[in-house]
């Protein structure tokens, strides 16, 4: 993983997804929705309180997000740092947080990590997964012998950890040979530096911190 910068919100956000989510929380709970609905049946009440709803009952509104996530994270899947395409999935919008502990976030912009469905679904509800908006650059280092991901070392014991605890939940070390493949490529310059960060910006980092681009090449 590297550090990804939280993209502005688009415009059309709040009236395509956070606007319509809200009053469907509300309406399931029986309170009077703060943007009354024009138009359509209202969703009827499931639950007495927000949190009580089933996770599965909340309407998909965040997959209007997805085109926009796609185009402000450049395509980037942010756990496995790989450009999304078939190699990780279909493309898919992960809540940070999870839907079933956070309801008050399950439509908001700032909970939603550009993801591909396979990591995704590793990622789950579980909570031990670093936040890529949070996780500083260098935390994860890449091995150019085996292609594995790996903790920095010179970490702290906690940070260490936590690093570690998020490349054995998503399973980060089953894209070794994607990660050699895309070197492979670039030092035999079937891959320009550019094509390479954009389609695999980890490892293109990782070459440029360790000193092995190719001559000629700047950061």
């Amino acid at each position: 993983m590297i550090p990804v910068a939280e993209a502005d919100e688009p415009a059309s956000f709040d009236k395509n997804v956070r606007q319509k989510g809200l009053r469907a929380i509300a309406e399931m709970v029986g309170k009077e929705p703060a943007v009354r609905r024009r138009g359509g049946q209202p969703f009827r009440k499931i639950a007495d309180r927000e949190e009580d709803i089933p996770t599965d009952a909340l309407p998909d509104y965040w997959v209007d997000a997805l085109d926009d996530l796609m185009e402000k994270y450049n395509r980037v899947c942010a756990y496995s740092c790989f450009r999304i395409h078939p190699v990780t999935g279909a493309s898919s919008v992960d809540h940070f947080a999870a839907k079933s502990r956070s309801w008050d976030r399950v439509y908001e912009w700032s909970n939603y990590r550009l993801c591909s469905s396979l990591l995704n679904a590793r990622k789950s509800d579980f909570g031990d997964v670093l936040d890529p908006f949070e996780v500083g650059q260098g935390w994860f280092h890449l091995e150019l012998l085996g292609f594995q991901v790996v903790p920095n070392p010179a970490l702290p014991v906690t940070q260490n950890r936590a690093v570690q605890a998020t490349i054995d939940r998503l399973r980060l070390n089953d894209f070794r040979r994607d990660r050699e493949r895309d070197a492979e490529r670039y030092w035999a310059r079937d891959y320009s530096l550019r094509v390479l960060k954009e389609e695999s910006p980890f490892v293109a980092y990782e070459l440029y911190r360790q000193g092995r681009l190719n001559a000629g090449d700047q950061w």
